[in-house]
């Protein structure tokens, strides 16, 4: 069985909604399904290897997809895609024979928790929680003395905790998390962090001595410089979920997730 995108999407959308799952043809190789899907959706987390369940798995990772197989997963990788979760890999049948699965089902997206005037927020935590990301940190090791070494400035310990959870990938495959500044503003007093495929430049204005307090600076396409008064993970957990924020993804997406360019297993 040769699969496309095309054909994912239609075996998609026929366990949509309201979910469910299927059995495919038992001489297709699943890696090839775990790849493509890998490819529009990012890298999964594991569910179930060789007949172990992740004992961590719960409803907030993807639990809900491992009902339809009543204990008989031999191997699921999961996706958080907005208010689906989408599974694959192989389980036993009825006659218990091993075949390749294709699952999607439910997934409860949490609500952003409002902010009172005074609050300690982690807004790193909450831009986890908005976006369903289940995956370990991507990249725990960076060597941020060595990065900002080389830069010659010391970076937003927010901004380093994101890169460090998410790694390389996009907020809602449209923000671009860069995995150092890029300095091409520099003279203008800008360090880039993030873009977009319209050609906004997500930056901080590097004034002061404490980068945790430096602006958001966005850059549009005609080079108007748009601050905001914030630090770099509340900007970003703001424009997914307020719609009325003026570079707001609320008016796209109903729900938000991470897209790592990371390749899968």
């Amino acid at each position: 069985m040769e699969l496309t995108h095309a054909d994912v999407n239609n075996l998609l959308a026929r366990l949509d909604p309201p979910g469910g799952f299927m059995y495919l043809p038992s001489g297709m190789d699943p890696q090839v399904l775990t790849d493509l899907l890998s490819g529009m959706l990012g890298t999964p987390c594991t569910l179930v290897l060789d007949d172990f369940t992740d004992p961590t798995v719960d409803e907030s990772r993807g639990a809900a997809l491992l009902a339809f197989f009543e204990g008989r997963a031999v191997k699921i990788r999961a996706w958080a895609y907005g208010d689906q979760w989408i599974g694959t890999g192989t389980a036993r049948d009825a006659e218990g024979t091993e075949r390749p699965v294709l699952a999607v089902a439910r997934r409860v997206v949490p609500e952003p928790v409002a902010v009172a005037p005074g609050d300690d927020v982690d807004w790193v935590r909450r831009l986890i929680r908005i976006t369903g990301w289940t995956q370990p940190a991507q990249r725990p090791d960076v060597d941020w003395a060595e990065v900002e070494s080389r830069l010659g400035t010391a970076l937003p310990s927010d901004y380093k905790r994101m890169v460090e959870t998410f790694g390389e990938g996009a907020f809602d495959a449209w923000l671009a998390l860069n995995q150092e500044p890029w300095t091409d503003l520099r003279e203008d007093g800008l360090l880039i962090w993030a873009a977009t495929e319209h050609e906004e430049l997500y930056c901080w204005r590097t004034d002061g001595d404490d980068p945790d307090r430096w602006p958001v600076v966005v850059q549009t396409f005609d080079g108007e410089d748009v601050p905001f008064d914030c630090q770099t993970a509340e900007f970003v957990c703001r424009i997914l979920v307020d719609p009325h924020h003026r570079f707001t993804m609320a008016r796209y997406f109903d729900t938000h997730w991470f897209m790592s360019y990371r390749d899968a297993d």
